[in-house]
């Protein structure tokens, strides 16, 4: 009976997990994740790296290209970084929105808080695990890094 119980228990958690997956609107151009916005006075990534030189805190709008997704559950997304470095994590304010999958390659443009900061081990395999990155992969981060975060209220896809 307890074995019954824990797989059904397990079947409607995956099936949760999947339909709530599926209510995230697919990325189209004009579509609207969390706080509404548009892209007017949108910086490009260029610009954000210099602002956060001046000042390690910005808050208004940028743009950039979704290069990476969480898999789990698109609770994450990484933005290109022009020129050289590891793309930027862009996190969305209390979880209270999420990207769907096809959201990679796609333009947006964010509102939100960025910062440079230190961020830990931990931190860094979690988001690692989120993306799908295999035991290896995870079991080489092992240096906190300081990098630019992204907090952002809304999301609107540009192209």
């Amino acid at each position: 009976m307890k074995r019954l119980t824990a797989a059904f228990a397990a079947m409607i958690c995956l099936v949760a997990l999947s339909r709530a997956q599926e209510e995230i609107p697919s990325a189209q151009p004009g579509v609207q994740y969390g706080k509404a916005i548009n892209k007017d006075g949108a910086i490009d990534m260029q610009a954000l790296a210099a602002k956060l030189a001046a000042d390690s805190v910005y808050t208004g709008k940028v743009e950039g290209k979704v290069v990476e997704v969480c898999k789990k559950k698109g609770c994450f997304i990484r933005i290109e970084r022009e020129g050289a470095g590891d793309p930027i994590l862009v996190r969305f304010k209390d979880y209270g929105f999420f990207m769907p999958q096809d959201i990679v390659g796609k333009t947006v443009v964010l509102d939100g808080q960025a910062k440079v900061k230190e961020v830990s081990v931990a931190q860094q395999q979690h988001f690692a695990e989120d993306a799908g990155k295999n035991a290896t992969e995870i079991a080489q981060i092992t240096q906190p890094k300081v990098d630019i975060n992204i907090i952002a209220d809304g999301v609107v896809v540009v192209r």
